[in-house]
């Protein structure tokens, strides 16, 4: 036997929803397990290990094939290591900072015209709503409802596109691809450190493209992609990278 529901279920939800007691409202809100949270941290994470792999191990190879000693390859890929990671932490503060300033600026600007202008930002809000699909009457209650609740939240989510999940986080930002770069250079580092010199070149570069597959899988899996297409991807940029450091450091031999 089926049970039809009726069709105006989620009138009789929204009319209803505030003697929901709080609790289960938070488990209604977050009984998915959605992945998109994770979107600013889990870039980060991946770029700065995808660079610290790619580009250490191809200034290993690069420097091997130039005939150089063991010791002078460690010094590179340290000094790379070093360099790298301030780079990437100091680009990533910069750039984030950067839309960070530009969101700020049009929060300040929505503000200010939330407080002289409120009738002309509801009829605002209230299109959105209907090129979203409701009808004029429907839209005008959302909006209403939604700019007693927070005003500023709702025109930033829903007119500037500024959501938490997405929003800038300068310092996280740096944090997280300098200290994923570290994590990442030091892989092709430890395998330079413990083979014999005449094997430096094809272990750094067998290993770092191991490395890489795992890192597009890990990345892949938390993200919810693909893993097989981004193991691919990231190992075939980091073979193409190593190939041509190796030709270079081979013209200079």
């Amino acid at each position: 036997m089926s049970m039809r529901l009726p069709s105006n279920l989620l009138t009789i939800i929204c009319n209803n929803i505030n003697d929901v007691p709080g609790w289960q409202r938070w488990f209604m809100k977050h009984i998915e397990g959605h992945r998109i949270h994770r979107a600013n941290w889990l870039r980060a994470a991946v770029l700065g290990a995808n660079d610290g792999i790619v580009s250490t191990a191809s200034l290993i190879v690069g420097v091997a094939a130039a005939n150089s000693t063991q010791s002078n390859i460690i010094m590179v890929g340290v000094a790379g290591l070093v360099a790298g990671a301030m780079s990437m932490a100091a680009g990533e503060y910069v750039s984030v900072s950067s839309q960070a300033d530009a969101e700020q600026a049009d929060l300040d600007k929505e503000r200010r015209e939330l407080a002289e202008q409120p009738e002309h930002e509801h009829a605002e809000m209230t299109s959105i709503y209907i090129e979203r699909g409701l009808d004029e009457q429907l839209a005008a209650k959302v909006a209403t409802q939604l700019m007693d609740h927070d005003a500023l939240g709702a025109h930033a989510r829903d007119e500037l596109g500024i959501v938490e999940a997405f929003s800038a986080r300068p310092l996280q930002a740096a944090v997280t691809s300098a200290g994923s770069f570290v994590l990442g250079a030091g892989l092709p580092l430890l395998v330079a450190l413990w083979v014999p010199l005449s094997a430096v070149i094809w272990a750094v570069s067998f290993s770092a493209l191991l490395f890489l597959a795992l890192l597009g899988a890990l990345g892949a899996s938390a993200g919810g992609a693909p893993v097989l297409k981004a193991a691919i991807r990231v190992c075939f940029w980091g073979a193409l990278a190593m190939l041509l450091t190796a030709l270079v450091g081979h013209w200079f031999a």
